[in-house]
């Protein structure tokens, strides 16, 4: 079995699998049965400890190989992926009344997002299986991140993003040279089509919420997080959720370092959802079976978060519940307006997705989901170049703009005075 694996779990039903016994899912659940990877953590804590870590021969994520499902010397794309800064914001703790907050700025990644930690762990498993391509369906970030890792080794791959995608992010696609199929439908059908289609020409299957393998690409960010704060994990995480992976995928990190005796704690995962595609904050705030409740209509500026059925649910919904956290619904309107608030408070440029892990905090805190004394991150999943027009609209919604002027030193001082007369010389 790769590294310390020791079998897949169901979480619909139990059942274990050694990994090469089945390809993505539980069989006995069709698409529905995702699994989970477990790891033998008595025999890792007794060979790894982790103040190798930063000694090791590997960079970004991959220095976290004894707890990821992979060959010890199993080749990665040359990309690195992974050590993306924790950015310190004081007057973001100010605001929300926390002792100290973090922005971890995902943005910094090979293609700007989150999304390259799976694509990463997508490209060495299919490596592993020789597949002949590699495909994914996506609202655009974990198209790109795929995207981006395939042309860096030259592997075929293809991808299915809804037509109405940001044009900034298909331009990466076709940039990388990827095979861009502009569906003319939601992501839930972009999604389908991708499954059907992987099945028909035995494509590798990235999707997440299907392949099991993308929550322990994208937790080591959970990892780098603890590392980062010196092995103190934070009380509290928000992130945005949409299809459910990442925050799963940071439960799961978080899980690995506290049952390896890393961390002395679990941090309360807040999962921040647009008003317009809140599947999950319904779900939990009813008290619904994610397995059984109906997909809803998703409509959000925030695309990378838009999902009708969110296919990692099971896994996101656990990441709640089982660390004590929330799910918080915000509008639109308050996702667009954080984009500047975060950008002119951090340093941070996040997409509408990114800065609604923000969002979603200053609603937790107008309801007492973090006190006073505690240490929160906030997760910016994507950098703000990935939708320029959303970040524009947002700075016009907040009063922001440039201003046209002469080629004049009287012209500069004019506009400084009107702005602000301490600006004026």
């Amino acid at each position: 079995m790769p590294g310390h694996v020791v079998h897949l779990r169901c979480l619909v039903c139990g059942a274990t699998y050694a990994p090469e016994e089945v390809d993505y899912v539980c069989p006995r659940h069709g698409r529905e049965g995702i699994l989970d990877v477990e790891y033998d953590y008595e025999r890792i804590a007794a060979t790894v400890d982790r103040g190798d870590l930063a000694g090791s021969f590997d960079r970004g994520m991959w220095r976290y190989r004894p707890l990821l499902p992979v060959e010890p010397e199993a080749p990665v794309p040359p990309l690195l992926v992974g050590d993306t800064p924790m950015v310190e914001s004081a007057r973001m703790a100010e605001r929300v009344g926390v002792r100290r907050l973090w922005v971890k700025d995902e943005g910094r990644q090979p293609t700007a997002s989150l999304k390259d930690r799976a694509s990463a762990m997508a490209v060495v498993k299919a490596g592993e299986r020789e597949a002949a391509v590699i495909t994914t369906a996506s609202t655009g970030n974990a198209a790109a991140a795929l995207s981006g890792l395939c042309a860096s080794v030259g592997y075929p791959n293809v991808i299915f993003v809804p037509a109405a995608a940001p044009p900034a992010k298909v331009a990466q696609l076709l940039s990388f040279g990827s095979t861009v199929m502009l569906v003319e439908g939601t992501y839930g059908d972009a999604f389908d089509l991708c499954l059907e289609a992987a099945d028909a020409f035995g494509w590798y299957n990235r999707n997440t919420g299907f392949n099991p393998y993308m929550s322990e690409g994208k937790k080591t960010a959970a990892y780098e997080i603890c590392e980062q704060l010196h092995w103190r994990a934070p009380d509290v995480v928000t992130v945005s959720v949409g299809d459910g992976c990442i925050i799963g995928g940071l439960h799961k990190g978080f899980h690995d370092l506290a049952e390896l005796g890393w961390i002395d704690r679990m941090p309360r995962l807040i999962g921040v959802q647009s008003e317009g595609s809140n599947y999950l904050t319904e779900a939990w705030e009813r008290r619904e079976d994610v397995l059984t409740k109906a997909p809803i209509e998703a409509h959000t500026v925030a695309d990378s978060i838009s999902a009708e059925l969110p296919r990692d649910r099971l896994k996101a919904m656990r990441a709640v519940t089982g660390s004590g956290g929330a799910f918080v619904a915000v509008s639109d309107e308050a996702i667009l307006a954080a984009v500047p608030d975060m950008a002119r408070n951090s340093g941070v440029f996040g997409e509408p997705a990114g800065a609604a892990a923000w969002a979603g905090l200053l609603a937790a805190a107008e309801r007492g989901l973090v006190g006073p004394g505690e240490r929160v991150v906030v997760l910016n999943t994507g950098s703000g170049l990935k939708d320029v027009a959303s970040a524009m609209k947002a700075a016009e919604g907040a009063g922001i703009e440039a201003t046209r002027i002469p080629p004049s030193l009287e012209a500069v001082e004019r506009v400084m005075g009107e702005r602000s007369p301490e600006g004026a010389t």
